[in-house]
């Protein structure tokens, strides 16, 4: 038996059938957006994801069609934020892929550690923050070493396009399993009761370590209003989304921030390619350095 919106589908000629009619022009103008808004690459062969992810918000918002979408994404910046979002995944988890944050304390904050007593100013940026388990990560690592950071120059930027993760990562609160990859000593001095549900199931990042770090929402395909330099960057996970030409601008761009020697952490599946690699050098392999002076 076909329902109605198959038969409507199959009239207009769609890319899938199924709930909602998704016809080769939806796809189009969504995949047209997202690379617009946020550089995202989308071949026709993510048609179904895009259908999958995207058909949620279509019933959140009661719209019976992907061309009612289009049409609602083009006229309201908030959906087409939330289509974005909607779009990219946002897996993360405090210390993944530990080997970066074990480089961090032993390459990067320890040399400058005695430098942040004497007053110098320390960056770092988390620039696809999600929800924020990798920038306090990244602050956890810098008070295993500099205990007294919070009144020290020292600050953690952490970015990302999405509003509702970084008003997560802000407000610092997580699942007490979430919590358990953190190690025993740094959960137990720097977590305590989640003050809005004391008892409850969650814990709280401590103010002195979310202290350290700035929430702001960036896109990194837009104006970035800060200029650096950061003594570490951890970009991870994020231009696997992007087409290889928006992947070396972002390398690039990402690389002009670092100081020298300053340290650039990478999602296990990308690798830097383009302009970058004449200022960087590996120190792992999803780790490069930045090195010291200009390419001959």
């Amino acid at each position: 038996m076909t329902s109605a919106a198959d038969s409507s589908a199959s009239a207009s000629g769609a890319l899938l059938t199924g709930e909602f009619a998704f016809t080769d022009a939806n796809f189009r103008e969504i995949a047209r957006i997202a690379k617009a808004e946020a550089g995202i690459d989308l071949p026709q062969s993510k048609a179904t994801l895009v259908y999958s992810r995207l058909a949620k918000r279509l019933r959140a918002l009661g719209i019976r069609s992907f061309s009612d979408y289009c049409t609602t994404v083009r006229e309201n910046d908030d959906e087409r934020n939330s289509m974005i979002a909607a779009l990219t995944t946002n897996v993360t988890r405090f210390f993944r892929e530990p080997h970066h944050f074990e480089h961090l304390r032993k390459s990067i904050i320890e040399p400058i550690a005695e430098s942040a007593r004497r007053g110098n100013r320390v960056r770092l940026w988390s620039a696809a923050c999600s929800t924020g388990q990798e920038p306090y990560s990244m602050a956890l690592t810098v008070l295993s070493v500099i205990p007294e950071a919070a009144s020290l120059d020292v600050r953690i930027l952490a970015t990302d396009l999405n509003p509702h993760v970084v008003a997560h990562g802000r407000r610092g609160c997580y699942q007490k399993e979430e919590v358990a990859d953190v190690p025993a000593g740094l959960r137990s001095s720097w977590f305590g009761p989640d003050p809005e549900n004391p008892g409850g199931s969650t814990l709280r990042v401590d103010d002195d370590v979310r202290s350290l770090i700035s929430f702001q929402e960036l896109n990194l395909m837009g104006a970035w209003r800060f200029k650096g330099p950061f003594d570490a960057i951890f970009c991870r996970n994020v231009v696997i989304y992007f087409d290889r030409e928006t992947q070396n601008t972002v390398w690039s761009r990402l690389t002009s921030l670092l100081k020298e020697n300053g340290a650039l952490y990478i999602g296990h599946s990308e690798r830097v390619a383009g302009q970058a690699t004449a200022l960087l050098t590996t120190d792992g392999i999803t780790t490069y350095r930045k090195k010291n002076g200009r390419p001959s």
